[in-house]
C-alpha cells in the first residue's frame, strides 16, 4: 500500500516529467511527501461520548421562502410546544402563525422591520421616499438557484439596489432570536440568556452544501452561536423535522387523502372536502392557544409501521419541493434515510411566477417591469391580493376569484399606455380574465387553476420518477406538509396520482409541521442516525505510476521514483449510507523524514466515480496543513504516522491530521464557500 503519497508540503524545486506542458494542481505544490499506511482505511462507529450540553429550551425557526416563524419548547415539559406570539399585521383570508419573510432597510442599508411591520411600513412610504429605502422578500431562494454561492453573494431589493445576502440573512436571524429571547423572558420573568438555547434552523434537503454552510455562517454572525461552540446550533433538514413531528400524529390530528381507506368513518372523496372543513375549524379553535401538546406517544399510524417499513414526506413550501424516502428502524424508531433527497424549485412561488406572466400578457411586460419599480409597494399590494385569493382556489370553484387592482396600477397604466386597464383586457384575448366595474380582475376558477398547473405537474413529475426507483416501490405512506400542501389543488393532484399506490396522509396544521418537528429534533437530535452524504469527499495524493493505466500528462518523476500526479483518494461516495457522527480515518507517513510541514487537501465533487482532482466538478474544499517543526530532538520512528479523520455531522464536516509521534494535531471545517 505504501505506493501512493499525499499531495501537498512546501514550495521547492521539484524535477517534474517532460512528456507534457500539462499543468498540474500538484506541480505548484512543490515539494509532497506522504505515502498512505496500511490498512488504509478503517471505519469506526460513531463515537458515542459526546459531551451533552444542557440547554434549557430549544427554539427552532422555520426561515421559509414565503413565511417564517419561530417555535420552542422548554427542555423540562418536552411535550408542550409553543408557536411564537402573533406578530402585529397580518392579512385577511391568511393564518398569519407565522410572518411574511420580508425585511426593510434604511435608506442608510441598516436594519428597520421584519415581516409585516416591515411590509406595512414600506407600503405607508411616499413613492419617492420608498425609492431610497431596501425592501426585500422571497430572497431565501437565492441560495438555492445561485450556483457559486459565496459570502460576497448579493440580492437585489425592490428598488433594484444590490446588497449583501449575508448581511440579509444575519438580519433576519438576529431578529428572530431578539423576539424570541423576548418572549422566552417574558415568559420566565426574568432575562434569558442565548447560552440557555439551543437553535435549531430548518433548510430544505435538496440544498447543496455551500447553502448549507452559509445559513450557519449567517447564524454565527447573528449571535447564535459560535464556531467554538458549534453544537449550540442544529441546522435540521425541513422533511426530516416534518417526519419526526408526523410520528406522533393521533387519528384526529389528520386527514388521509388516499383511496386506500375510509378515515374517520369517511370516505376518501367526502375526506378532502369534510376533512379540511373539519380540520380548519379545529385549527381555527387552537389557533387562540399558541401551545400545542405533543403527546409521547407513537401515533396510530406509526404504530402500523413495522421495522423496514419506507414512507415519503413531500415537503411543499414557498420555494422548494423536497422529496425524502425515510425507512423506520426498531426498537428506537430511529429514521434512516434510505434515498438521497430530491426535488426542486417547485414551490408555491411557481403560482405567483404564473400570475406575473398573465399580468405580461394583458398590459404588457415593458409596464410590468416599469410598475415594479416605480410603484413597488403598489406591487407589493397586488400580490397580497393574489395571496389571499389563491388561498382561495380548489377543484370544485365554481364563482369566479375577484382580484381587487390597486388604484395606483389603474392610474399609472393608463399615463403609460395612454388608454384604461379595461381596454387592455378587451384587447388581449386572455378570455377567462374580465374586468368588474367595481376595479377587480375577475378569474374563472379555470384562470387560477391553470396558474397552480406547471408547478403542479412539476411535483408529481418529480414523485413518479420518484416511486419509479426500486427502493421506493414499496413505500406505505405519503406524507404531505409544508405551507403549500394547505393548497387543494396540490392535494387533489397527488391523491389523484398515488392515491392507489399508498396512503396519503396530511397533518392538520400543515403549516407548522416542520417547525414542531424542528423543535422535537432539537430535544432529541439522536432519533435521525443514518444519512446519505451528498457529495464524495477524498484527499489528493500521488501513487506509483502505472503505464498503460495512468495517463502519461500525469506523470511525475522524484528522486528517481515515477508518480502519478493528481490522484483522487476517496474517504467516502456520494450516496453512501453515513450515520451521524461516523468517523472515516486513514494513515499516511512522509516519504521524506527530513518533511517538516505536511499539507493535506480535502475535495469534494458530487459524482461517485472520481479519478483525479483535475476531473470536472471536483472542488477543492479544506486544507489540513501540518507542522512539525521543532520535533526533530524527539525520538521519531522511521515510519511517522500522520492519521487523518473526517467527521461527518449534521451540515459540517470536520477533518483532523494528528501526528502519532508527537500527538500534534491539526483541524479544520469542510468549507464550500471560501475556496
Amino acid at each position: 500500500m505504501a505506493d501512493k503519497e499525499a499531495e501537498g508540503g512546501d514550495t521547492g524545486p521539484r524535477e517534474s516529467a517532460p512528456t507534457s506542458a500539462y499543468s498540474s494542481p500538484a506541480r505548484s505544490l512543490g515539494d509532497t511527501g506522504i505515502t498512505p499506511l496500511s490498512p488504509s482505511h478503517i471505519l469506526n462507529d460513531a463515537d458515542p461520548v459526546s459531551e451533552q450540553q444542557t440547554f434549557l429550551v430549544v427554539v427552532a425557526i422555520d426561515f421559509g421562502t414565503t413565511s417564517s416563524g419561530y417555535a420552542y419548547s422548554f427542555t423540562k415539559e418536552p411535550e408542550c410546544i409553543h408557536v411564537m406570539r402573533r406578530w402585529e399585521g397580518g392579512d385577511p383570508g391568511v393564518s398569519n402563525q407565522k410572518t411574511p419573510t420580508t425585511i426593510l432597510l434604511t435608506p442608510e442599508r441598516k436594519f428597520h422591520s421584519f415581516g409585516y411591520a416591515a411590509r406595512d411600513f414600506y407600503h405607508d412610504l411616499d413613492p419617492n421616499e420608498a425609492k431610497q429605502w431596501l425592501y426585500l422578500e422571497k430572497f431565501k431562494m437565492k441560495l438555492h438557484t445561485t450556483g457559486d454561492l459565496t459570502m460576497e453573494t448579493d440580492l437585489t431589493a425592490a428598488n433594484g439596489k444590490k446588497v449583501k445576502a449575508l448581511e440579509i440573512f444575519t438580519y433576519a436571524l438576529q431578529h428572530f432570536k431578539e423576539q424570541a429571547l423576548k418572549e422566552l423572558g417574558d415568559q420566565a420573568g426574568s432575562d434569558f440568556e442565548n447560552s440557555d438555547v439551543r437553535w435549531v434552523i430548518t433548510v430544505p434537503a435538496i440544498w447543496k452544501q455551500p447553502a448549507k454552510q452559509f445559513m450557519r455562517e449567517a447564524a454565527y454572525q447573528a449571535g447564535l452561536a459560535s464556531p467554538e461552540n458549534s453544537e449550540q446550533l442544529i441546522i435540521a433538514l425541513e422533511p426530516e423535522a416534518a417526519s419526526i413531528y408526523c410520528r406522533k400524529l393521533r387519528l384526529h390530528q389528520m386527514i388521509e387523502l388516499s383511496s386506500k381507506a375510509a378515515v374517520n368513518g369517511y370516505s376518501a372523496s367526502d375526506t378532502v372536502g369534510a376533512g379540511f372543513a373539519q380540520a380548519k375549524e379545529h385549527v381555527r379553535r387552537n389557533r387562540q392557544s399558541r401551545t400545542f401538546l405533543v403527546e409521547n406517544v407513537i401515533g396510530e399510524i406509526w404504530s402500523e409501521l413495522e421495522e423496514g417499513d419506507k414512507y415519503v414526506v413531500v415537503d411543499s413550501g414557498g420555494g422548494t419541493v423536497d422529496l425524502t424516502v425515510h425507512q423506520i428502524r426498531l426498537p428506537e424508531g430511529h429514521l434512516k434515510e434510505l434515498y438521497k433527497a430530491t426535488g426542486g424549485p417547485y414551490g408555491s412561488l411557481g403560482v405567483d411566477y404564473e400570475f406575473e406572466k398573465l399580468l405580461c400578457k394583458i398590459f404588457g411586460e415593458d409596464f410590468i417591469e416599469q410598475f415594479k419599480i416605480k410603484r413597488p409597494a403598489a406591487w407589493v399590494d397586488l400580490m397580497i391580493a393574489f395571496e389571499s385569493r389563491k388561498r382561495a382556489a380548489a377543484p370544485d370553484r365554481t364563482n369566479p376569484l375577484n382580484i381587487t387592482l390597486p388604484f395606483s396600477f389603474i392610474d399609472y397604466y393608463k399615463k403609460f399606455r395612454g388608454h384604461s386597464v379595461e381596454h387592455a383586457l378587451r384587447k388581449s384575448n386572455v378570455d377567462f380574465v374580465k374586468w368588474s366595474s367595481q376595479g377587480m380582475l375577475r378569474m374563472s376558477p379555470d384562470a387560477m387553476n391553470a396558474l397552480f398547473k406547471p408547478t403542479i405537474d412539476s411535483i408529481i413529475e418529480h414523485l413518479r420518477d420518484l416511486f419509479q426507483k426500486p427502493e421506493v416501490s414499496t413505500v406505505k405512506f405519503l406524507f404531505l406538509v409544508g405551507g403549500f400542501a394547505e393548497a387543494p389543488l396540490l392535494q387533489q393532484a397527488v391523491q389523484a396520482a398515488f392515491g392507489d399506490k399508498c396512503r396519503i396522509i396530511i397533518p392538520q396544521d400543515v403549516g407548522l409541521t416542520i417547525l414542531k418537528g424542528a423543535v422535537l429534533f432539537g430535544l432529541d437530535p439522536a432519533v435521525i442516525k443514518v444519512r446519505r452524504s451528498p457529495l464524495t469527499y477524498g484527499v489528493g495524493v500521488l501513487n506509483r505510476f502505472v503505464e498503460g493505466k495512468h495517463p502519461p500528462e500525469k506523470l511525475l518523476v522524484k528522486d528517481g521514483t515515477r508518480w502519478c500526479t493528481d490522484v483522487f483518494d476517496k474517504f467516502i461516495s456520494a450516496d453512501q449510507s453515513v450515520a451521524l457522527g461516523e468517523l472515516v480515518k486513514r494513515s499516511y507517513t512522509p516519504a521524506k523524514p527530513s518533511q517538516l510541514i505536511i499539507v493535506i487537501n480535502i475535495y469534494s465533487s458530487e459524482h461517485d466515480s472520481v479519478s483525479f482532482i483535475t476531473d470536472p466538478g471536483v472542488k477543492k474544499c479544506g486544507t489540513l496543513r501540518l507542522d512539525l517543526t521543532g520535533t526533530s530532538g524527539t525520538a521519531v520512528p522511521a515510519r511517522r504516522e500522520i492519521q487523518t479523520l473526517m467527521q461527518f455531522g449534521d451540515t459540517e464536516i470536520k477533518a483532523t491530521a494528528i501526528d502519532i509521534a508527537t500527538s500534534k494535531s491539526v483541524k479544520v471545517g469542510i468549507d464550500f464557500l471560501n475556496y
